[in-house]
């Protein structure tokens, strides 16, 4: 997710406060001109590029922290706050957004909230939509909206919250959250060991469902880059367990999980605590963003992650693997671009191995600009692309939020 600039912007916005961004959207509508919402500017080669000229609305200056009540669980702050700012700011009364991003000093809640972009401990703790409990925005047509609120239990009206979580800024721009927090655990793990064969890891992960052990993470990972951190070749595959609770929990998981895996064959174990958990946590949240021409993300069905990593290690493509195996997302960053063209391998080789999985396949960044179809950007079989279209018609009728990167009107 490189900040490469990939979007044909003019000149870009700035307001100072939630006025000034309305103002800002209606002069634009008034004049039918596109805008693209720019947070940390992050994930700008997420999908397709633009090819229609606009401005930029950038949330930079909307980062206040507007309500924290601290024993309700829950924070109001404006969309323009750094994740790392945010993080900072709950740490302080011990509590926690438990989703993780890469570049979490210039990412912005918005934006991660905008991408739906979510980290390894997704598995234990859920995706960023469950901790968006009120939202608020401005439509296509410079209208001001907001659903939901303070109170988690909050089920009136329509749930903007969900309809706004992942539509790419396409809808509107988001301009200030309510997010539900956790209680920070006081212990924190990582297990870690190295199946033989990909059957192998398909053994444990199987193994995992059905232990009583409550994981945060499971991650399985090959390639070059994680090598170079975890013991082993390149082709060796590793497959890393997160813990978190009390430090009495962790023991006794890491102990029954730690057994499991004995039983099943396996030699080498790392129990890896304090700075080496964090050092192998910020590896696996980090990933994503690592320089490389072409980085994509599938989702499966869980049972059918060791599958798909099969179907892209059979492409001879170099590359490095990070699953999110216990929710079925693989990230695959490819070491060069592909000789045969971008959509060629998409849509002949990997794209399909999702789909013969009841899943689908998204580029994350494509730096290069090299070519790609809508299909390639976004492939899936269920994906309903009339329905988002109409949707998007009823709350950008003149297709000036995002225009062609995520869908048509």
């Amino acid at each position: 997710m490189s900040t490469t600039q990939s979007l044909t912007i003019t000149e870009t916005y700035q307001p100072t406060n939630q006025d000034e961004l309305v103002e800002t959207v209606r002069s634009c509508c008034d004049s039918n001109t596109p805008m693209y919402p720019l947070g940390g500017q992050t994930s700008l080669h997420y999908g397709m590029a633009s090819k229609v000229e606009g401005v930029g609305l950038s949330t930079a200056e909307l980062n206040k922290v507007i309500d924290f009540p601290a024993r309700d669980m829950t924070v109001t702050v404006e969309a323009g706050i750094t994740m790392s700012k945010l993080a900072e700011t709950l740490a302080a009364e011990r509590l926690r957004l438990p989703v993780d991003v890469p570049q979490s000093d210039v990412a912005t809640l918005g934006g991660v909230v905008a991408t739906d972009f979510n980290g390894p401990r997704r598995y234990g703790a859920g995706t960023v939509r469950d901790y968006v409990i009120g939202i608020s925005a401005i439509d296509g047509t410079g209208t001001p909206f907001k659903g939901g609120g303070r109170v988690v239990k909050n089920v009136a009206g329509y749930d903007f919250c969900k309809l706004l979580t992942g539509s790419l800024g396409t809808l509107g721009v988001i301009s200030q959250l309510t997010l539900k927090l956790n209680p920070i655990p006081s212990s924190f793990r990582i297990l870690s060991c190295q199946p033989n064969s990909l059957d192998n890891a398909e053994t444990l992960l199987a193994d995992l469902v059905r232990s009583t052990v409550t994981p945060s993470a499971v991650e399985l990972v090959t390639g070059s880059h994680w090598s170079t951190l975890l013991s082993g070749d390149a082709d060796d595959l590793h497959l890393l367990v997160a813990l978190e609770g009390t430090e009495l929990e962790t023991d006794w998981m890491a102990q029954q999980l730690s057994q499991q895996w004995r039983e099943s064959g396996i030699r080498f174990i790392q129990d890896l605590t304090g700075d080496e958990a964090k050092s192998a946590w910020s590896e696996l949240v980090e990933f994503p963003a690592s320089e490389s021409p072409l980085v994509v993300k599938a989702s499966v069905r869980p049972s059918g992650v060791t599958k798909f990593i099969e179907a892209v290690q059979n492409t001879k493509c170099s590359c490095n693997i990070q699953a999110h195996a216990g929710n079925g997302v693989v990230i695959v960053s490819f070491d060069e671009f592909p000789a045969v063209g971008l959509s060629r391998m998409l849509l002949g080789a990997v794209q399909p191995a999702a789909l013969a999985l009841q899943g689908s396949l998204v580029v994350l960044s494509n730096p290069s600009g090299g070519e790609m179809t809508h299909q390639a950007a976004w492939g899936g079989n269920d994906i309903p692309f009339e329905l988002m279209t109409s949707i998007k018609q009823q709350f950008d009728p003149n297709n000036l939020f995002n225009p062609g990167r995520y869908v048509y009107v």
